[in-house]
C-alpha cells in the first residue's frame, strides 16, 4: 500500500495581535483545513521578542516585532513548520534574531532560515510525520548591504546571527549608443574614481572592454537593451549543498524562498533569477518550492513533476496594528520621535487611501495543499482566502475562507504562462500531476 503524506503551505504571517478566545469568525474553518495535513508550513514574517534587540538603521518596510505569545496563537492554526528568513529578520539586529530563535525553541517550534551563524541559518530543519521525514531549507533574497545576513565563524571570531541569504546579480544589457553615453557620464563625474585608483594599484581587476560599472550598477554591451538577473553563485551553491544533504536524510525536501523582487514593475511575474533559482533547487533534489514575499499571488509552475509556488501571497497581514516603531520610522516621515503608532500608520497610508490598503491583490490568497505518495506529489489542492480588504484597521488582515472562487480563477490565469492547468471548482481548485 502506498504511504501518503499531506502538506499545506501558506504565505506571509505578519501577525501583530493576539487571537481572541475561540478565534475570529472563520478561524475554525481555516484551522480545520490546515489540520487535515501532516506538514503545515507558514512564513513567519515578524520578529518575536520584548525589545530584546536594537532597531536596525533600516527595516524591511515596517520594523516588525510582536510579543512572544503571538507564537502560541499562530500555533493554534495548526502550523508545525516555519520559515524565519525574510526581509524583516534583521529589523531588530542580531538581538532580535536570537530572541526570536529563543522563543521559537522554547515552544518546540521547528523552523529554518535563521541561526546564530550562517551554517546554522542555512541548515535543513526536520519534521517527523507518521509516514515521512520532511526537511525544510529556507532563504531570503537580499543585497550585500543588508545587516541581517548571517556570517560564518572563523577560527578566532564568532559567527554573526542572521538569515540565510540569496543575493542576486543584476546586469543591465545596453546597446552601443547607450553604452557610450554611460561611459562618458562615468568619466566626466569621476564616479568610479575610488575603484579606478584601486585598479591602478593592483588591488582590483580591470573590467573587460564591454563591461562598465557605475558604482554598484553593472552594464554589459549587447545588441539588446534589457535587465538580466541571476542568483549569486556562492549562495546558490550553499543552497544546493544543503538540499543534497537533506535529500540524504529525509523523504521529502521543501525549499522556502522569500523575495520582494519581480520582473520589472510587473508584480505578478516572477523575476528572472527566481525562475533560475527555483529550478536549480529542484534539479538538486527539492520536492517543492514555497515562495512568498511580494505580498500577492504569483503563478504556479510544475517543473519535472514538482510544484513551484512562486508566491503564496499573504496569510495574516496586520502591518498597520504593530504595537511599536522606533524613532527612525517617524523621522523618515518627517514626524517627531514621540509620534503614536496609529498616527504614523494613518500618515503612511494617507488614511487608508494609498499603498497596500487599496491594492486588491494584497488581500486575497490561497492555502496550497498537496499530497505525496511514495516520494511523488500526485495532486495539489488550492483553498481561496480573503483578508478582508475594506474592513476597519482592527479587522483587516485576518484570514477567512473566501465566499467565492474569484481568486482561484485569477490564479489559474497567472499560471497559464507556465503551462499549468488549474481545475477550478466552487470552493477549491486542483492541479493533477
Amino acid at each position: 500500500m502506498a504511504e501518503k503524506t499531506t502538506f499545506i503551505a501558506t504565505g506571509d504571517a505578519f501577525m501583530t495581535r493576539r487571537l481572541p478566545e475561540g478565534g475570529y469568525p472563520g478561524f475554525a474553518e481555516i484551522r480545520e483545513i490546515i489540520g487535515r495535513h501532516d506538514v503545515k508550513f507558514n512564513n513567519l514574517e515578524i520578529t518575536i521578542h520584548n525589545q530584546e534587540g536594537y532597531p536596525a538603521v533600516v527595516s524591511g518596510g515596517t520594523w516588525a516585532m510582536a510579543e512572544p505569545e503571538i507564537l502560541d496563537d499562530l500555533q493554534k492554526y495548526g502550523f508545525n513548520l516555519y520559515n524565519t528568513a525574510n526581509n524583516h529578520s534583521g529589523d531588530y539586529s542580531c538581538g532580535g534574531v536570537l530572541a526570536t530563535i529563543k522563543y521559537l525553541r522554547k515552544r518546540g517550534m521547528i523552523f529554518a532560515g535563521t541561526g546564530a551563524t550562517l551554517r546554522e541559518a542555512a541548515a535543513p530543519a526536520y519534521l517527523e510525520t507518521p509516514n515521512a521525514r520532511v526537511a525544510l531549507i529556507a532563504a531570503s533574497v537580499c543585497d550585500n548591504t543588508y545587516a541581517g545576513i548571517a556570517g560564518d565563524q572563523s577560527v578566532d571570531v564568532i559567527g554573526r546571527p542572521g538569515l540565510n541569504p540569496l543575493r542576486i546579480k543584476t546586469t543591465y544589457h545596453v546597446e552601443q549608443k547607450y553604452f557610450d553615453v554611460l561611459k562618458e557620464v562615468v568619466e566626466k563625474t569621476d564616479m568610479n574614481a575610488a575603484k579606478n585608483y584601486s585598479i591602478s594599484n593592483g588591488y582590483a581587476n580591470p573590467l573587460p572592454e564591454d563591461e562598465l560599472t557605475m558604482e554598484s550598477l553593472g552594464f554589459k554591451l549587447d545588441t539588446e537593451t534589457a535587465q538580466h538577473t541571476a542568483p549569486n553563485k556562492k549562495d546558490l551553491d550553499r543552497m544546493i549543498a544543503n538540499i543534497q544533504e537533506a535529500r540524504r536524510q529525509a523523504d521529502y525536501v521543501l525549499v522556502s524562498i522569500h523575495s520582494h523582487k519581480f520582473a520589472g514593475t510587473d508584480t505578478v511575474n516572477p523575476a528572472e533569477f527566481m525562475k533560475t533559482y527555483c529550478k536549480a533547487c529542484i534539479d538538486a533534489g527539492a520536492d517543492a518550492i514555497l515562495g512568498h514575499g511580494p505580498h500577492e499571488l504569483q503563478g504556479i509552475e510544475i517543473y519535472k513533476g514538482k510544484p513551484i509556488f512562486y508566491s503564496l501571497g499573504n496569510f495574516i497581514f496586520q502591518t498597520e496594528t504593530v504595537s511599536l516603531q522606533p524613532a527612525d520610522a517617524y523621522q523618515n516621515k518627517g514626524m517627531p520621535h514621540d509620534t503614536f503608532v496609529g498616527e504614523y500608520m494613518a500618515n503612511r497610508s494617507k488614511n487608508g487611501t494609498k499603498g497596500y490598503c487599496v491594492l486588491e491583490n494584497i488581500w486575497r490568497s490561497v492555502m496550497a495543499g498537496f499530497t505525496a505518495e511514495d516520494g511523488k506529489i500526485t495532486q495539489i489542492q488550492l483553498y481561496p482566502v480573503t483578508l478582508c480588504q475594506g474592513a476597519p484597521r482592527s479587522k483587516m488582515g485576518i484570514p477567512h475562507l473566501a465566499e467565492n472562487n474569484k481568486v482561484l480563477h485569477y490564479l489559474a490565469e497567472l499560471s497559464k504562462p507556465f503551462g499549468t492547468k488549474i481545475n477550478v471548482g466552487e470552493t477549491m481548485a486542483t492541479i493533477d500531476l
